[in-house]
């Protein structure tokens, strides 16, 4: 829903993982963010949110009083959970409006 978010507790790093209810090949991840400086994204193919592998860091773009809009295209891979750990911030708190992964 575009009228909920999730948001920070205040320290860094914090970090969200979605499961796909199978392993799924993902092309493309793309997340809409607030405040967010640095990024990475891990993604697993284990049964169980475990053994994660680094796909992409990135260190956003500051936009005062606007969501950050990134699009990371990746190499068809596959994932059965994606970890997004937000390793630092433009402040204290951020938040995370929406993450959309592209495939099939």
């Amino acid at each position: 829903s575009s009228k909920t978010f999730w948001t920070t507790t205040g320290m860094f790093p914090q970090e969200l993982i979605i499961g796909f209810p199978k392993c799924v090949k993902i092309s493309k991840v793309a997340i809409q963010c607030y405040l967010v400086r640095t990024l990475r994204i891990e993604r697993s193919t284990s049964k169980d949110p475990v053994s994660f592998e680094q796909c992409v860091e990135k260190d956003l773009q500051h936009r005062e009083g606007q969501l950050q809009m990134e699009e990371f295209p990746l190499p068809e891979f596959q994932a059965t959970y994606l970890r997004f750990i937000i390793k630092s911030a433009f402040d204290h708190f951020v938040s995370v409006h929406r993450v959309m992964a592209e495939g099939t």
